[in-house]
């Protein structure tokens, strides 16, 4: 027994050895792949920076402002391609946001009231599911199906009725601003409904109970729920728009493709993305690759800035919401 005894304690320090060895190199090996994933978009930073270098030190800060885009005469300027991102986004926001706030409050507050839960699932996973289908369908859809029906009946209703208003003002192509800010929206709608709704959800219950025993209405005791998780609705508004700012081939095959600034939503534009995706491959000169590039750059910079402020938001609602709670 006395022999055991020594034997267990001479190899209790090797085994608490061996465990904390364990625990440092899965830590360190974790710290490393998280470590990863900053030096990647480190890399990726540098690489576009180098490769548009050219076109940096040729422009300047009047790529940004300049509104020509001509090839032949390699003089470049990003202007049309930002407001056609930005407006094209900004109008599927318009669209978006009222369906997908109604969607969220009614699967977070009115139908545990008269549904089964089995059926609140079955809606919540159909709207969700808008998010799995390729962009290129959409674009397919919108290109066969959205545009020609635009073309013929709703620009031409819309322009015998309110072509004084310079939104309305053009001809009826079919693509534009318009079809891709519609197929924009439907992209959208399932990312910020499911984030909208699972921040309600959050909110404690107690502070909608107490809301309607005051005699609040259930509309308003909705409104102070919806009022205490702003901040994640809003991080939910932002992802949902850094959704849009990306999208390349559902735009490219509806917006038109043409580097212009136009405020009617009738006319055809271009986007950063899809004029990446249209002439990346005709590309001859370095001027023009490196012109390319930049547009990239500031894509990935515009992308990269309301995603991390879209998430600081959700984060800071979460944490709110779960400080509440306790």
């Amino acid at each position: 027994m006395e022999a055991a005894s020594k034997t267990a304690s001479f190899r209790s320090p090797l085994k608490q050895e061996r465990k904390r060895f364990g625990d440092d190199f899965f830590k360190y090996f974790t710290m490393g792949i998280a470590s990863l994933v900053l030096v990647i978009i480190v890399l990726v930073v540098y690489q576009l920076v180098t490769s548009s270098s050219l076109s940096i030190a040729k422009f300047g800060l009047g790529f940004i402002t300049s509104s020509t885009w001509d090839p032949v005469a390699e003089t470049f300027g990003a202007l049309p391609m930002i407001w056609g991102t930005v407006i094209s986004s900004m109008l599927g926001l318009v669209i978006a946001l009222p369906l997908s706030l109604g969607v969220a409050i009614f699967l977070a507050e009115l139908a545990p009231l008269f549904m089964k839960s089995w059926m609140i699932t079955t809606f919540s996973f159909l709207v969700e599911l808008l998010a799995a289908i390729p962009s290129i369908v959409y674009g397919l859809w919108g290109m066969f199906v959205l545009a020609p029906w635009l073309q013929t009946t709703i620009q031409p209703w819309l322009i015998a009725h309110f072509g004084a208003i310079f939104l309305f003002k053009g001809l009826p192509y079919g693509i534009g601003m318009m079809p891709a800010a519609i197929i924009l929206s439907i992209m959208m709608i399932p990312i910020i409904t499911s984030i909208s709704r699972d921040v309600i959800n959050m909110v404690p219950y107690t502070l909608k109970e107490g809301a309607l025993a005051l005699g609040a209405t259930r509309w308003e005791a909705i409104m102070m729920v919806l009022g205490t998780a702003r901040s994640g609705v809003l991080g939910a508004v932002i992802l949902g728009m850094g959704r849009a700012l990306g999208e390349t081939m559902a735009v490219t095959l509806v917006i038109g493709n043409t580097p212009q600034i136009s405020t009617s939503i009738m006319q055809p534009a271009t986007t950063m993305a899809s004029v990446l995706a249209n002439e990346f491959t005709e590309a001859t000169s370095d001027l023009y690759i490196s012109s390319l590039i930049e547009v990239g750059l500031i894509l990935f910079i515009i992308t990269i800035v309301v995603n991390v402020a879209a998430r600081l938001l959700v984060w800071q609602a979460s944490k709110n919401l779960v400080t509440q709670s306790r």
